[in-house]
């Protein structure tokens, strides 16, 4: 492309196309770096400073782009672009560098290319997306266009607005109806456009007995515009969905066209399945909305083009209104937001536009077929095969729960079960998504939260799958990552309700209810000292729970372990993973407890000597005193002087005996060393008291993890074998060596000393053959042998 510009005969436009390359070069080169080239790179250019007089070069005004694209201020490698912009996205971002260069040329020349600029792409539109007699307005915002309807409306339906503005609308309120499940803050950014009261905007509710519960209830609209009529408003605009924003349901946008015909309103049509209309098949739901009054498309998303404007195709005879409406403008600067798109749609051609889209679709209709064979996944969008959009989510039927956790609950079941099942799938589906997201990050996942199903995750190639690249090998990709994380997702499930159970039956726990964590749930161990009815923060409780969580990770189970706060409190809680189906939850249980009250004990212990040793060394210094006072007492005043005491001492020795206190740590009291001096011994004193632990030790295989729960019973029966096994073999060994008895009968001259009597020896034999075989009387040395 660039070197096709070189070889034009306009020097600037050459040099444009040059420089341009460059930059793109430039920028596109920073994504093949290496992390080493990453380290050496000088820090900084992008901290603002005094502008540089001199100014600068064109690299380095580009270097300070890059850092300010990719770099971060905490110092972390350089993100690289996921988007694949590709030659049709450089011929789309050449077309803005076009625009400001087009728009130096003289009036003219300028009005007469912005034209033909404008015209050709319009037609194009009109052609592919099967839209006739349309008129065309590109806009930057999606919902721009949209609102300039509105005011076309609004000037069409009030031929005096023009002269007495709200007034009439006071007098005559216009009302704009849109579907329940439009996207989010679609209608109050249509009132703070056109300066309307929220009473003016009118939301339809979807089919919640018939039909899809994302479409637009006819049979209840026309019940409200009959209704407004009589009021003495004015229905002005109905805004119908060619593929919701949350699931990519299609209205009944024929039936709605002939509503709208009944009683004069405007008809607008908005949504991603718009596309399918460039395709040779599409279905009549969609293809009706070839009739509406105007459409909005973003061919940006679709194509992969990026900076590419969106598009509002209508139709209107009166070039007055619609320029009064800013649907038209006679700026050329106007006229040129159709450039970008102009150059781009030539480039694709019309075979390269229907290629791009259909290979969206197809990339829907595989995962949607895959999908269907996989078990525990709902597909929410299953009745509509010419949507472009795939919806589904994780679920499991629990015994004596809803199937779908989206219908009418079950009458055994209390709402707050219901809400709690709720908020388990969300938690799960959250989880999935963000580890598919990882794992592929070709297929543009993302997660969404509906009313009715809760979290769910939805897949829409059309606005993704360009600019990502994804190919269908990513779609097989992402259908085996789902499989391999049921298992996981199935058995969490499980484990939670008893999990739940054993830490309520557990002493000394509090299970923490926790709607945001996928795990299998969380826990709260609840010290002597925890002041149930506080919320404040809890620095003990916070300690025993550091020192518990240290535990479970030294474990190196196949659980991950983590602190953090619980909702509506301060107080730190064990958050525990998700699980494997050999868990055992009674095991995990009792060792979160055991070790949390170890800890806890072995902490009192720590603070109850330390108080022992104080008290101690208070009593010695009492004693001590008391000791130096009977000294003074027994050997008198004089002898407390140096000189005359040891001239006194001289003439007449003082036979004092030694007397001294030793500090037993253990018994935590202050004892004579008499003793040590007479036996020239340091006493033990009193035994020290075991150390608490109450940690069950479970006998493992070798390699085994820690809560695993297979082979269980195998594993106890082979433990009984080889424990009855080793009985025989000591048995055995005495039979051998003899009895050491002095009794008549074993030192008798029949028989040598020491020697086993005859049954002894039979018996020896039997032991030996036995230990020789054990397979023939034990059942289970097989199954042992087996697993060594």
């Amino acid at each position: 492309i660039f070197w096709l510009i070189s070889q034009v005969v306009d020097p600037t436009l050459a040099e444009m196309g040059k420089n341009l390359k460059e930059a793109m070069q430039m920028l596109e080169d920073s994504q093949r770096r290496t992390e080493e080239e990453n380290e050496k790179k000088l820090p900084s250019g992008d901290i603002p400073g005094p502008l540089q007089g001199s100014g600068q070069d064109m690299v380095s005004i580009l270097q300070l782009v890059q850092n300010l694209m990719h770099g971060d201020e905490d110092g972390e490698p350089q993100s690289s672009r996921i988007q694949n912009i590709g030659e049709q996205g450089h011929m789309a971002l050449l077309g803005h560098s076009l625009g400001a260069y087009i728009s130096t040329l003289d009036k003219e020349k300028l009005r007469k290319l912005t034209t033909r600029i404008l015209s050709d792409t319009t037609l194009w539109l009109c052609r592919i997306f099967r839209y006739e007699n349309g008129c065309a307005y590109f806009h930057e915002d999606e919902r721009e266009g949209l609102a300039k309807i509105c005011r076309l409306a609004i000037h069409s339906r009030y031929e005096d607005f023009v002269v007495d503005g709200f007034n009439v609308l006071y007098n005559k309120k216009p009302v704009i109806y849109l579907s329940a499940a439009a996207r989010p803050g679609l209608g109050q950014y249509l009132c703070n456009q056109l300066s309307l009261p929220f009473p003016c905007l009118c939301r339809v509710p979807c089919n919640t007995m018939f039909g899809s519960q994302h479409q637009m209830d006819v049979a209840f609209l026309e019940k409200m515009i009959k209704d407004d009529i009589e009021q003495g408003r004015l229905p002005l605009l109905l805004v119908a969905n060619a593929g919701t924003a949350a699931v990519g349901h299609t209205d009944k946008i024929g039936r709605l066209k002939e509503l709208c015909e009944q009683y004069g309103m405007w008809l607008h049509v908005e949504g991603v399945n718009l596309a399918t209309l460039a395709l040779g098949y599409v279905s009549s739901s969609v293809l009706a909305a070839t009739k509406c009054d105007s459409m909005t498309l973003t061919p940006g998303p679709w194509l992969g083009l990026p900076a590419v404007p969106a598009v509002t195709l209508y139709k209107h005879d009166d070039p007055a209104l619609t320029l009064v409406a800013g649907l038209t403008s006679n700026k050329p600067a106007d006229k040129l937001r159709a450039l970008p798109l102009w150059l781009s749609l030539q480039y694709l051609g019309l075979d390269g536009v229907v290629e791009r889209i259909k290979h969206a679709c197809q990339l829907s209709q595989r995962l949607q077929e895959s999908l269907k064979k996989v078990d525990h996944i709902k597909i929410l969008v299953e009745d509509e095969f010419s949507s472009p959009v795939v919806v589904f989510k994780f679920f499991q039927e629990l015994p004596g729960s809803d199937p779908g956790l989206n219908a009418v609950p079950a009458p055994n079941m209390a709402p707050s079960t219901v809400s709690q099942e709720r908020h388990s799938c969300d938690a799960l589906n959250r989880w999935l998504g963000e580890q598919l997201k990882q794992l592929v990050p070709a297929s543009g996942l993302t997660v969404m939260d509906l009313e009715a199903e809760g979290l769910c995750l939805r897949f829409s190639p059309l606005m993704t799958a360009a600019a990502l690249g994804t190919r269908c090998e990513d779609v097989d990709q992402l259908v085996t990552c789902i499989k391999s994380k049921l298992p996981v997702l199935t058995c969490t499930l499980q484990l939670r309700e008893e999990f739940k159970q054993e830490v309520e039956g557990t002493s000394g726990l509090l299970h923490v209810d926790d709607p945001n964590w996928p795990g299998i749930g969380v826990v709260r161990y609840e010290h002597a000292n925890d002041d149930k009815s506080s919320l404040k923060s809890d620095p003990e409780g916070e300690k025993i729970h550091a020192g518990l969580l240290k535990k479970l990770n030294e474990l190196e189970s196949d659980l991950t372990f983590k602190m953090g706060p619980e909702y509506r409190s301060m107080k730190s809680c064990i958050y525990i993973g998700m699980a494997s189906d050999d868990i055992d939850v009674s095991e995990l249980v009792e060792t979160i407890a055991v070790t949390a009250r170890e800890i806890e004990e072995n902490s009192r212990l720590l603070e109850n000597m330390t108080e022992i040793v104080r008290k101690g060394i208070q009593e010695a210094q009492v004693q001590l005193q008391k000791a130096n006072e009977e000294r003074l007492l027994e050997e008198g005043v004089l002898r407390q002087i140096p000189v005359v005491g040891s001239v006194l001492n001289w003439f007449s020795p003082l036979q004092a005996s030694q007397k001294g206190r030793t500090f037993n740590l253990t018994a935590g009291s202050l004892e004579s060393t008499e003793h040590t001096y007479v036996s020239k011994v340091q006493g033990t004193g009193v035994t020290p008291p075991p150390t608490p632990s109450g940690t069950r030790s479970k006998q493992r295989l070798p390699g085994q993890k820690p809560f695993k729960k297979s082979l269980r019973g195998s594993d106890a029966m082979s433990e009984t074998s080889s424990v009855s096994h080793i009985e025989d073999l000591e048995k055995m060994e005495q039979l051998s060596t003899g009895p050491e008895q002095d009794t008549p009968e074993a030192n008798s001259p029949e028989q040598h000393p020491g020697a086993p009597s005859p049954q002894e020896a039979d018996q020896a034999e039997a032991l030996q053959e036995k230990a020789q075989h054990p397979k023939d009387d034990c059942p289970q040395a097989e199954e042992l042998e087996s697993l060594r």
